[in-house]
């Protein structure tokens, strides 16, 4: 009967709630309930990204081919090799606060702060890198002409095969263009900054270089988009519309105009995150060094920003699987 009592007590004690439901505290259990709710927000986004792919998956760009930048390495192509780094980085920074967390549960400040500081530096370099990323993708590199019904036309070279850019071939015709701008008195109209190169420009340069042909945005079934002959390219001039230079939330030179839109969506609420961590860790960085949790004999602060932490580098880890990798 004893026993029994004992168990009833032990079970009470457990689930009646109070400072500390389940062994864990009220902040513990906060940030466990953060961060189920925002990976349920993940995931909506990473599904809806995945239907839009499924649906337009026979125009949908090839990640290889997008992100090809490396930093001092201008000219040649590095495919995913710089978001593999970014994504190294990340994960090591995760290795960082787990060891600070562990100091903490030692009381060992010095080892700590050291941690916290090398975890602070990883989330910078991360978010410096994404920023540089989308500065790339932003500004583009080769350029491309949008359809009058929409679709995106790349230029290759008929022989290697290899993107070439409006700057290796557009012409150069003697015409007067006007940027719609308030600074140049047109206050009245609005429109987007002028491309560098019309779409005459392109139309004529194409006609006179015979060594560059149009690729189109369809994917075959070997996974490459495909390339047209001289002839159909030449066929295509009259269905040029819109010089297209880097990708926004309008157009894209690298295809389907929701590739850009999840890419700066998902990308950029992730790096909100990172941002986010990366400022609670310099806030947490500078109570360490103040003492504030030796006082306490307790760093569980550490802990619950290190959960928060390691939440955000798993994100990364789907997002880097899904939207690069898949």
């Amino acid at each position: 009967m004893a026993a029994t009592v004992t168990s009833t007590a032990t079970t009470g004690k457990t689930w009646d709630g109070g400072n500390e439901p389940m062994g864990a505290s009220y902040g513990k259990m906060m940030m466990w309930f953060f961060i189920v709710s925002d990976a349920l927000t993940f995931s909506g986004f990473l599904a809806a990204y995945g239907f839009s792919r499924f649906k337009f998956i026979g125009t949908w760009p090839i990640a290889d081919e997008v992100f090809t930048h490396f930093p001092f390495l201008h000219g040649k192509e590095a495919p995913m090799y710089y978001v593999a780094l970014m994504t190294f980085i990340l994960i090591f920074s995760s290795v960082t606060m787990v060891l600070a967390v562990d100091a903490g549960h030692k009381l060992q400040k010095t080892k700590v702060a050291i941690y916290m500081l090398l975890t602070i530096i990883g989330g910078f370099i991360f978010l410096g890198s994404q920023a540089w990323e989308w500065k790339n993708f932003i500004k583009g590199e080769f350029g491309a002409i949008e359809s009058k019904g929409g679709s995106v036309l790349q230029f290759v070279d008929a022989t290697t095969g290899k993107r070439v850019a409006l700057a290796d071939f557009a012409a150069h015709l003697p015409t007067e263009r006007v940027n719609k701008l308030s600074s140049n008195g047109i206050w009245f109209e609005s429109a987007p900054a002028l491309p560098t190169y019309s779409v005459e420009e392109v139309a004529e340069g194409l006609k006179a270089h015979q060594n560059v042909v149009i690729r189109t945005e369809d994917i075959t079934k070997d996974k490459k988009k495909t390339v047209l002959s001289r002839e159909e390219s030449l066929k295509k001039i009259d269905d040029f519309a819109l010089v297209v230079e880097g990708a926004n939330l309008q157009h894209n030179e690298y295809g389907h105009k929701l590739f850009a839109d999840f890419f700066f969506f998902i990308t950029g609420f992730h790096g909100f995150h990172v941002f986010s961590g990366v400022v609670i860790n310099i806030l947490i960085f500078l109570n360490v060094l103040a003492g504030t949790y030796e006082k306490r004999r307790s760093y569980e602060m550490v802990e619950k920003v290190g959960l928060y932490w390691h939440f955000v580098d798993l994100v990364w880890v789907f997002v880097f699987t899904f939207f690069y990798l898949v």
